[in-house]
């Protein structure tokens, strides 16, 4: 009989109930996608005479594609992934360094400097849209995509999150030894400090891309109709006074086709990086 492993007499297995909140938790997830999907594959007069609904109907295929007509879709498409791509890994180069700065490197005003940044993340978003506007009209930027990537290349929340997991995943004697060998700090930095951040780096870089993916509220303000980012274009599916609800919840599966496709190939290679990188520290 197969004894279960313990620590102190107990045991390390999970219980039921971390089992029940688990699935819990995985099933509050994904019920906003399926029921998207159950709504965006029927027609307005299905929606309006049923009610709830719990079966997928037929129209999916031809919903997605009065979507793709509707609106520039694959325009919008390729504006999310220039933009999304963009600021993931700008805000990891920029969050990397700054964090290994922050972490590892003894200079004045380092701690209240970290304080500085941090607070910024309590500062509202929506506080500081008239300047940026102001801002990116000046430089000539509205409409464009740049107006969308400039102000999100670094972020507060990044460069607390590499400083948070460099301070505990690099030892300080690890950089002192390779600093003795006549390694310059950059090289430290590149032969040391940036292999030992790739597991927090590829966690940020998928925030920092669904973020951009998902958001919403900036590119409505500062781009043009005729070339928008994904949610942008999708909110194009609304009419003045008739909402059909199949075509933009049709649209929302569309836009998180990507997504989904992404973790598929991803998830594993960063679970197993951010298992090793946990295993080091």
């Amino acid at each position: 009989m197969r004894k279960s492993r313990s620590i102190g007499g107990h045991d390390r297995r999970p219980g039921f109930w971390v089992y029940g909140v688990l699935i819990a938790v995985l099933v509050g997830s994904f019920f906003p996608i399926w029921w998207s999907f159950l709504i965006g594959s029927q027609d307005a007069a299905a929606i309006n005479k049923n009610g709830m609904i719990f079966v997928p109907g037929g129209n999916f295929f031809a919903n997605a594609a009065t979507v793709i007509d509707s609106i520039p879709f694959w325009n919008a498409l390729l504006n999310s992934v220039i933009v999304s791509s963009a600021v993931a890994l700008s805000v990891v180069a920029f969050s990397t360094l700054a964090g290994y700065a922050f972490a590892k490197l003894k200079f004045r005003g380092r701690e209240g400097l970290l304080v500085f940044v941090i607070a910024t993340m309590a500062v509202p978003t929506q506080l500081g849209i008239v300047p940026l506007f102001i801002v990116m009209s000046r430089l000539g930027w509205t409409g464009s995509l740049w107006a969308v990537i400039a102000p999100g290349l670094v972020t507060a929340f990044g460069v607390f999150w590499m400083t948070q997991y460099l301070k505990d995943a690099l030892p300080d004697e690890l950089i002192e030894a390779v600093r003795m060998d006549g390694a310059s700090m950059i090289r430290s930095f590149w032969h040391v400090g940036l292999p030992a951040a790739r597991p927090a780096a590829a966690m940020l870089a998928l925030f920092a891309f669904i973020g951009t993916w998902t958001n919403f509220f900036w590119p409505f303000i500062v781009l043009d109709p005729g070339n928008p980012t994904l949610p942008v274009a999708l909110q194009q599916l609304q009419a003045a006074y008739y909402v059909d609800y199949s075509l933009v919840l049709s649209g929302v599966v569309l836009s998180i086709i990507p997504l989904i496709v992404l973790f598929v190939f991803l998830g594993k290679q960063l679970v197993a990086g951010i298992m090793q990188g946990a295993v080091k520290g």
